[in-house]
């Protein structure tokens, strides 16, 4: 899997596929995994669908980052992400930003 990047200095931000599900995850955390920084910004605002093994890969790459001295951000602004986010309490444990450029300037 490739997915859309942008770097911001220390900072990459990746563009979520619109599914994310049992499908991509593997893709997903392998595309991860490669990643040459370890501050990571997760737009996932193009992302329509998410089960649970989306959502548990986004942990899981929390996890493995932080490992390495790094963090997992999520940005959207989409309403039904927010809300799935709200539902499952990811919410509580991955920081939410309404935005990728407020997500970016917290790592500073």
């Amino acid at each position: 899997m490739n997915l859309p990047t942008e770097i911001f200095g220390d900072t990459i931000v990746v563009h979520t596929p619109e599914e994310l599900g049992a499908d991509q995850v593997d893709g997903f955390q392998s595309f991860i995994d490669g990643l040459e920084r370890v501050f990571v910004v997760i737009d996932f605002d193009g992302t329509e669908n998410i089960d649970s093994k989306g959502l548990t890969a986004l942990l899981d790459a929390q996890e493995k980052l932080r490992a390495l001295g790094g963090d997992v951000k999520l940005a959207t602004t989409n309403p039904s992400n927010r809300k799935i986010l709200e539902i499952t309490r990811l919410d509580q444990s991955l920081e939410v930003f309404e935005g990728v450029v407020d997500a970016v300037k917290s790592y500073r």
